[in-house]
């Protein structure tokens, strides 16, 4: 994935080492150059000094080409003004802003821009939340035959229980992640957007377990 971190302080520069170790192609943006020495040398991504919500400065990161965004600079409107251009200009699929004021998060919410806080969760929350998979397996116990699986709610399941897509010894919900909290669902619990879900599969019921998710 091209992914864009806005701001290389404490989180930035963590966040942007964490992508990078997995793989993704990363582009670090900060207004002070000195910033990207606390990345160190291990960086492989790029680096581009300036403004994160300067277009010319977004346009030398290849935001156009960009599959994730996270701004966790020291300001939260600064953070939200990113996230909004990132989001409803270069309609960028996945972004994600850093908040100190946690009380704002419900605001951001309702704008379609996820939030996070604190630097040591946040930086494997953001991780996270820019680069799951539609299927990510996350997990793996007993040599492979049993999955833990991550994955957003599907619009097929929306509005379902969770005892609709459980199948006994084969196919089980063992956590629900809505907004900044994670829990265990009852088989009750419905099903909302933007949910992820973490299920365990046996590998036998990979194929029901997608069929039952519409994701085939």
């Amino acid at each position: 994935m091209k992914i864009i971190v806005i701001g290389c302080g404490r989180m930035g520069a963590g966040l942007s080492l964490n992508l990078t170790k997995k793989g993704h192609n990363v582009t670090v943006i900060d207004l002070d150059p000195e910033s990207f020495e606390s990345i160190g040398q291990n960086f492989s991504g790029d680096k581009v000094v300036g403004v994160g919500f300067d277009r010319d400065v977004l346009k030398d990161a290849k935001i156009d080409q960009a599959d994730a965004l996270v701004s966790c600079t020291s300001s939260d409107e600064v953070n939200v003004v990113v996230a909004r251009i990132a989001k409803n200009i270069y309609r960028v699929p996945r972004v994600v802003a850093r908040l100190y004021e946690p009380m704002k998060a419900d605001i951001y919410h309702r704008l379609g821009i996820q939030t996070i806080s604190t630097t040591s969760w946040g930086i494997e929350r953001a991780t996270e939340m820019l680069t799951y998979n539609q299927l990510d397996s996350v997990y793996e116990m007993g040599n492979g035959s049993v999955n833990l699986v991550r994955i957003e709610v599907p619009p097929l399941l929306i509005g379902h229980m969770v005892n609709e897509i459980t199948v006994v010894g084969e196919i089980q919900v063992v956590a629900l992640r809505r907004g900044n909290k994670t829990f265990i669902p009852t088989t009750g619990t419905i099903f909302e957007t933007d949910d992820i879900i973490y299920i365990s599969v046996i590998i036998s019921a990979i194929d029901k377990f997608k069929s039952m998710l519409g994701i085939m």
